[in-house]
Protein backbone atom coordinates (compact mmCIF):
# COMPACT_ATOMS: atom_id res chain seq x y z
CA UNK A 1 0.00 0.00 0.00
CA UNK A 2 3.01 2.44 0.46
CA UNK A 3 3.42 2.58 -3.17
CA UNK A 4 -0.79 3.35 -3.60
CA UNK A 5 -0.33 5.80 -0.67
CA UNK A 6 2.70 7.62 -2.64
CA UNK A 7 1.09 7.92 -6.18
CA UNK A 8 -1.75 10.00 -4.48
CA UNK A 9 0.55 12.23 -1.98
CA UNK A 10 2.91 12.69 -4.88
CA UNK A 11 0.42 15.08 -6.78
CA UNK A 12 0.94 19.16 -5.22
CA UNK A 13 -1.61 20.44 -2.72
CA UNK A 14 -2.67 16.91 -1.66
CA UNK A 15 -1.95 16.21 2.20
CA UNK A 16 -2.69 12.98 3.70
CA UNK A 17 -4.11 13.07 6.82
CA UNK A 18 -4.67 9.31 7.39
CA UNK A 19 -3.82 5.63 5.93
CA UNK A 20 -5.12 2.12 7.68
CA UNK A 21 -4.59 -1.29 6.80
CA UNK A 22 -6.69 -4.14 8.27
CA UNK A 23 -5.17 -7.53 7.58
CA UNK A 24 -9.16 -10.24 8.52
CA UNK A 25 -10.97 -7.21 6.27
CA UNK A 26 -8.03 -7.10 3.62
CA UNK A 27 -9.10 -3.48 3.21
CA UNK A 28 -7.01 0.06 3.10
CA UNK A 29 -8.30 3.19 3.76
CA UNK A 30 -6.41 6.29 2.91
CA UNK A 31 -8.16 9.61 3.77
CA UNK A 32 -6.63 13.35 2.48
CA UNK A 33 -7.57 16.60 1.44
CA UNK A 34 -6.91 19.35 -0.87
CA UNK A 35 -8.34 21.59 -3.44
CA UNK A 36 -10.70 19.55 -5.80
CA UNK A 37 -8.12 19.73 -8.35
CA UNK A 38 -5.50 18.44 -6.19
CA UNK A 39 -7.95 16.07 -4.91
CA UNK A 40 -8.87 14.51 -8.20
CA UNK A 41 -6.12 14.15 -9.46
CA UNK A 42 -4.84 12.01 -6.52
CA UNK A 43 -7.82 10.21 -6.78
CA UNK A 44 -6.84 9.29 -10.36
CA UNK A 45 -3.12 8.88 -9.30
CA UNK A 46 -3.73 5.74 -6.52
CA UNK A 47 -6.15 4.11 -9.14
CA UNK A 48 -4.01 4.14 -11.80
CA UNK A 49 -1.25 2.85 -8.59
CA UNK A 50 -4.07 0.17 -7.41
CA UNK A 51 -4.85 -0.78 -10.84
CA UNK A 52 -1.15 -1.90 -11.45
CA UNK A 53 -0.39 -3.38 -8.22
CA UNK A 54 -3.60 -5.42 -7.16
CA UNK A 55 -4.97 -8.58 -8.85
CA UNK A 56 -8.44 -9.16 -7.84
CA UNK A 57 -8.38 -12.90 -8.62
CA UNK A 58 -6.15 -12.99 -5.91
CA UNK A 59 -7.85 -10.96 -3.26
CA UNK A 60 -9.39 -12.09 -0.56
CA UNK A 61 -11.13 -10.94 2.10
CA UNK A 62 -14.20 -9.97 4.93
CA UNK A 63 -15.32 -6.50 3.69
CA UNK A 64 -17.56 -6.49 0.80
CA UNK A 65 -15.60 -5.36 -2.46
CA UNK A 66 -16.00 -4.88 -6.26
CA UNK A 67 -12.11 -3.88 -7.39
CA UNK A 68 -8.58 -2.87 -6.60
CA UNK A 69 -10.10 0.34 -5.64
CA UNK A 70 -13.67 -0.56 -4.38
CA UNK A 71 -14.66 2.98 -3.41
CA UNK A 72 -13.80 6.67 -4.16
CA UNK A 73 -16.17 8.83 -2.38
CA UNK A 74 -16.07 12.88 -2.45
CA UNK A 75 -16.62 14.67 0.62
CA UNK A 76 -17.20 18.27 1.22
CA UNK A 77 -15.29 19.15 4.17
CA UNK A 78 -14.75 23.47 3.87
CA UNK A 79 -14.74 25.65 1.18
CA UNK A 80 -16.64 23.24 -1.45
CA UNK A 81 -20.69 22.37 -2.22
CA UNK A 82 -22.28 18.88 -2.72
CA UNK A 83 -22.63 19.70 -6.22
CA UNK A 84 -19.44 20.69 -6.72
CA UNK A 85 -18.08 17.02 -5.53
CA UNK A 86 -20.73 15.72 -7.30
CA UNK A 87 -19.05 17.11 -10.98
CA UNK A 88 -15.62 15.76 -9.30
CA UNK A 89 -16.89 12.52 -9.22
CA UNK A 90 -18.24 12.23 -12.40
CA UNK A 91 -15.75 13.76 -14.15
CA UNK A 92 -12.69 11.48 -12.25
CA UNK A 93 -15.01 8.26 -13.11
CA UNK A 94 -15.06 9.08 -16.84
CA UNK A 95 -11.28 9.61 -16.95
CA UNK A 96 -11.37 6.01 -15.07
CA UNK A 97 -13.79 4.23 -17.31
CA UNK A 98 -11.94 5.96 -20.57
CA UNK A 99 -8.12 5.92 -19.57
CA UNK A 100 -7.43 3.02 -16.99
CA UNK A 101 -10.31 1.16 -18.69
CA UNK A 102 -11.96 0.00 -15.18
CA UNK A 103 -15.94 -0.12 -15.34
CA UNK A 104 -16.86 3.03 -13.00
CA UNK A 105 -20.42 3.04 -11.15
CA UNK A 106 -21.58 6.35 -9.66
CA UNK A 107 -23.40 6.47 -6.26
CA UNK A 108 -25.00 8.61 -3.21
CA UNK A 109 -25.21 12.16 -4.75
CA UNK A 110 -23.30 11.42 -7.87
CA UNK A 111 -26.02 8.17 -8.91
CA UNK A 112 -27.50 9.02 -12.87
CA UNK A 113 -29.89 6.42 -11.25
CA UNK A 114 -32.07 6.05 -7.95
CA UNK A 115 -30.89 2.15 -7.73
CA UNK A 116 -27.16 2.79 -7.53
CA UNK A 117 -27.49 5.44 -4.66
CA UNK A 118 -27.10 3.04 -1.82
CA UNK A 119 -23.40 1.36 -2.07
CA UNK A 120 -24.73 -1.71 -0.87
CA UNK A 121 -27.33 -1.78 -3.97
CA UNK A 122 -23.76 -1.52 -5.84
CA UNK A 123 -21.96 -3.83 -4.62
CA UNK A 124 -24.90 -6.51 -4.65
CA UNK A 125 -23.42 -9.78 -5.53
CA UNK A 126 -20.06 -8.19 -5.22
CA UNK A 127 -16.73 -8.96 -7.52
CA UNK A 128 -17.46 -12.50 -8.58
CA UNK A 129 -21.06 -11.51 -8.56
CA UNK A 130 -20.41 -8.54 -10.99
CA UNK A 131 -18.10 -10.98 -13.33
CA UNK A 132 -21.09 -12.66 -14.37
CA UNK A 133 -23.49 -10.03 -14.73
CA UNK A 134 -21.65 -6.37 -15.92
CA UNK A 135 -22.69 -7.13 -19.56
CA UNK A 136 -26.70 -7.25 -18.52
CA UNK A 137 -28.41 -3.85 -18.66
CA UNK A 138 -28.96 -3.51 -15.35
CA UNK A 139 -25.34 -3.96 -14.37
CA UNK A 140 -23.64 -1.68 -17.38
CA UNK A 141 -21.65 0.58 -15.98
CA UNK A 142 -21.71 4.35 -15.68
CA UNK A 143 -18.32 4.69 -17.46
CA UNK A 144 -15.71 2.24 -19.20
CA UNK A 145 -16.20 -1.14 -20.87
CA UNK A 146 -19.47 -3.15 -19.71
CA UNK A 147 -16.73 -5.41 -18.88
CA UNK A 148 -14.75 -5.96 -15.56
CA UNK A 149 -10.59 -4.90 -15.80
CA UNK A 150 -8.56 -8.35 -15.66
CA UNK A 151 -7.22 -7.52 -12.21
CA UNK A 152 -8.53 -4.37 -10.98
CA UNK A 153 -12.43 -4.84 -11.45
CA UNK A 154 -14.53 -2.12 -11.23
CA UNK A 155 -14.79 0.45 -9.25
CA UNK A 156 -17.26 2.75 -7.34
CA UNK A 157 -16.91 6.77 -7.33
CA UNK A 158 -20.04 8.90 -5.91
CA UNK A 159 -19.75 12.22 -3.44
CA UNK A 160 -21.30 11.87 -0.18
CA UNK A 161 -21.42 13.90 3.52
CA UNK A 162 -18.83 11.97 5.79
CA UNK A 163 -19.19 8.36 6.55
CA UNK A 164 -18.01 6.93 10.38
CA UNK A 165 -17.02 3.04 9.50
CA UNK A 166 -17.06 2.04 13.28
CA UNK A 167 -16.80 -1.84 14.35
CA UNK A 168 -17.54 -3.25 17.79
CA UNK A 169 -15.45 -6.23 18.84
CA UNK A 170 -17.20 -8.70 21.05
CA UNK A 171 -16.05 -11.01 23.62
CA UNK A 172 -16.32 -13.85 21.90
CA UNK A 173 -15.15 -15.91 18.62
CA UNK A 174 -18.83 -17.11 17.81
CA UNK A 175 -18.91 -15.06 14.05
CA UNK A 176 -22.46 -16.47 13.90
CA UNK A 177 -23.43 -13.91 17.29
CA UNK A 178 -21.47 -11.04 15.04
CA UNK A 179 -23.95 -11.82 11.97
CA UNK A 180 -27.10 -11.95 14.07
CA UNK A 181 -26.59 -8.49 15.81
CA UNK A 182 -25.38 -6.92 12.33
CA UNK A 183 -28.65 -8.23 11.01
CA UNK A 184 -30.51 -6.10 13.97
CA UNK A 185 -28.56 -2.92 13.99
CA UNK A 186 -28.35 -2.53 10.01
CA UNK A 187 -31.25 -0.66 8.26
CA UNK A 188 -32.12 -2.86 5.53
CA UNK A 189 -33.31 -5.80 7.99
CA UNK A 190 -35.26 -3.25 10.12
CA UNK A 191 -32.52 -1.97 12.25
CA UNK A 192 -31.40 1.53 12.43
CA UNK A 193 -31.79 3.29 9.32
CA UNK A 194 -28.25 5.15 8.36
CA UNK A 195 -26.70 1.85 9.85
CA UNK A 196 -24.59 -0.82 7.23
CA UNK A 197 -23.89 -3.99 9.33
CA UNK A 198 -21.66 -7.35 9.27
CA UNK A 199 -20.85 -9.61 11.54
CA UNK A 200 -16.97 -10.79 10.44
CA UNK A 201 -14.53 -12.78 12.49
CA UNK A 202 -11.02 -11.02 13.24
CA UNK A 203 -8.47 -14.00 13.18
CA UNK A 204 -5.47 -11.96 14.74
CA UNK A 205 -7.70 -11.25 17.72
CA UNK A 206 -9.60 -14.54 17.53
CA UNK A 207 -12.84 -12.15 18.36
CA UNK A 208 -15.81 -11.67 16.34
CA UNK A 209 -16.84 -8.24 15.03
CA UNK A 210 -19.83 -6.05 14.53
CA UNK A 211 -18.56 -3.87 11.19
CA UNK A 212 -20.15 -0.73 10.57
CA UNK A 213 -20.64 2.15 8.09
CA UNK A 214 -22.89 5.04 9.78
CA UNK A 215 -23.99 7.01 6.72
CA UNK A 216 -25.44 9.44 8.33
CA UNK A 217 -24.05 10.64 12.01
CA UNK A 218 -26.36 13.13 12.56
CA UNK A 219 -29.59 11.34 12.41
CA UNK A 220 -28.26 8.00 13.86
CA UNK A 221 -25.59 9.18 16.19
CA UNK A 222 -22.38 6.45 17.49
CA UNK A 223 -23.95 6.16 20.57
CA UNK A 224 -27.21 5.21 19.83
CA UNK A 225 -25.54 2.41 17.60
CA UNK A 226 -23.22 1.02 20.03
CA UNK A 227 -25.77 0.92 22.91
CA UNK A 228 -28.11 -1.08 20.29
CA UNK A 229 -25.90 -3.49 20.05
CA UNK A 230 -24.56 -3.65 23.46
CA UNK A 231 -28.80 -4.89 24.25
CA UNK A 232 -28.57 -6.99 21.31
CA UNK A 233 -25.15 -8.70 22.46
CA UNK A 234 -26.73 -8.71 26.11
CA UNK A 235 -29.19 -11.40 24.94
CA UNK A 236 -26.21 -13.85 23.69
CA UNK A 237 -24.81 -13.38 26.97
CA UNK A 238 -21.65 -11.47 25.17
CA UNK A 239 -20.25 -8.59 26.02
CA UNK A 240 -18.43 -5.24 24.33
CA UNK A 241 -14.96 -5.41 24.82
CA UNK A 242 -13.76 -2.93 22.76
CA UNK A 243 -14.76 -0.85 19.60
CA UNK A 244 -12.36 1.20 16.95
CA UNK A 245 -13.04 3.75 14.39
CA UNK A 246 -11.53 3.54 10.61
CA UNK A 247 -10.04 6.44 9.62
CA UNK A 248 -11.17 9.77 10.58
CA UNK A 249 -14.63 11.07 12.28
CA UNK A 250 -16.08 14.34 12.34
CA UNK A 251 -15.84 16.40 15.42
CA UNK A 252 -19.04 16.69 15.76
CA UNK A 253 -19.65 13.10 15.88
CA UNK A 254 -17.07 12.85 18.97
CA UNK A 255 -19.01 15.68 20.77
CA UNK A 256 -22.38 14.33 20.65
CA UNK A 257 -21.27 10.93 21.81
CA UNK A 258 -19.03 12.62 24.63
CA UNK A 259 -22.14 14.52 25.28
CA UNK A 260 -24.45 11.56 25.67
CA UNK A 261 -22.30 9.32 27.91
CA UNK A 262 -21.03 12.76 29.93
CA UNK A 263 -24.94 13.74 30.80
CA UNK A 264 -23.51 17.11 29.07
CA UNK A 265 -26.49 18.11 26.84
CA UNK A 266 -25.19 21.73 25.91
CA UNK A 267 -21.52 20.28 25.43
CA UNK A 268 -20.25 22.12 21.81
CA UNK A 269 -17.19 22.58 20.17
CA UNK A 270 -17.37 26.45 22.09
CA UNK A 271 -15.95 24.33 24.92
CA UNK A 272 -13.34 22.41 22.91
CA UNK A 273 -9.53 24.19 23.16
CA UNK A 274 -8.66 23.19 19.94
CA UNK A 275 -11.98 23.93 18.20
CA UNK A 276 -11.75 27.38 19.51
CA UNK A 277 -8.41 28.09 18.90
CA UNK A 278 -8.92 26.46 14.44
CA UNK A 279 -11.88 29.35 14.62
Amino acid sequence: MADIVAAITSVQGVKLLDFSSDASHNRSVVTFVGTPEAVEAAAFAGIARARDLIDMEQHHGEHPRLGATDVVPFVPIAGVTMAECVELARGLGRRVGEELEIPVYLYEEAATRPDRRNLADVRRGEYDGLKATIGTPERVPDFGPAAMHPTAGATVIGARMPLIAFNVNLGTADVGIAKKIAKAVRGSSGGLVYVKALGVMLEEKHVAQVSMNLVNYVKTPIHRVLEMVRREAARYGVAVVETELIGLTPLDAVLDTAAYYMQLPKLGRDQVIEARIWE
